[in-house]
């Protein structure tokens, strides 16, 4: 991490954070971690959208999944390859269909019939990727109302057709006003196993633990199950966890005056 790349990244964090700002002064929650999260896939220096890693074949296999904690509907996109914004597509799918997830052509033919942007697959590629890694986002509207965003491109060399927790209602992402919202970073096999997303707000509601308990709760079985990793997650008072138990996590916050948080390390 050099100084110069690290700068790009934190202007890339703050250009996403006021893009969902922006629209969370007139818009919901949904609209806000939808605009945060196609910000980060446009930008090439994340693993989601514009800059994913690549399969063990070479190509990119990219997953997404939007959460409205109202009415907790869902829409989620998997294993797809051309699909410039895929947390869109996966708007379209709660908004426009009567599925949660879909997958591969299947999913690509549904967004190019709901006008999404589709892109040539040179467009994903970049020179320099980070491994694996995931970017998510999560709200608080001024109607009290949660929402919760996620996107990833995966693993580098992972198996083709493989589809990690960012995806799965439950376990990257996760979002309902009686709890908390949830986006998850991390080995994604342990955190489907562990439904992490899900558990933060099961904590909450059954156990009566505040944001932050249950968030470092839920991590602590990610790693008994060999996996790291982080989060972000809000509640329904405004309260921000952002626990991680890998080296860094790339991580920014807002709150209702403008205050903005940026950080990469502990």
């Amino acid at each position: 991490m050099t100084p110069r790349h690290e700068a790009r990244i934190r202007a890339a964090l703050d250009e996403a954070l006021q893009a969902g700002y922006r629209v969370l002064a007139s818009g919901t929650s949904v609209d806000a971690v939808c605009a945060a999260v196609a910000a980060l896939e446009d930008s090439p220096l994340f693993n989601a959208g514009r800059g994913a890693v690549c399969n063990a074949d070479g190509a990119h296999e990219l997953d997404a999944a939007v959460m409205d904690g109202a009415s907790l509907r869902a829409g989620a996109v998997a294993a797809v390859s051309r699909i410039r914004n895929p947390v869109l597509a996966a708007r379209a799918v709660m908004e426009k269909s009567r599925h949660v997830l879909l997958a591969g052509r299947g999913a690509e033919r549904f967004a190019r019939t709901h006008g999404l942007r589709m892109a040539a697959t040179s467009y994903f590629h970049v020179r320099s990727r980070n491994p694996r890694g995931t970017v998510g986002a999560v709200a608080l509207d001024a109607a009290g109302n949660l929402a919760a965003a996620t996107s990833t491109g995966g693993y580098t060399g992972k198996l083709p057709g493989r589809v990690g927790d960012s995806p799965i209602v439950g376990a990257g992402t996760y979002a309902d006003n009686a709890a908390c919202a949830v986006s998850g970073t991390g080995l994604g096999e342990a955190f489907m196993r562990a439904v992490l997303a899900h558990d933060v707000a099961a904590r909450m509601r059954y156990r009566g633990e505040s944001l932050a308990r249950a968030s470092r709760a839920a991590l602590r079985t990610v790693r008994r199950l060999g996996g790291d990793g982080g989060l972000v997650a809000l509640d329904r008072r405004g309260n921000i966890a952002m626990p991680f138990t890998s080296e860094g996590m790339y991580r920014a916050s807002i709150d209702p005056r403008g205050r903005r948080g940026l950080a990469i390390y502990r």
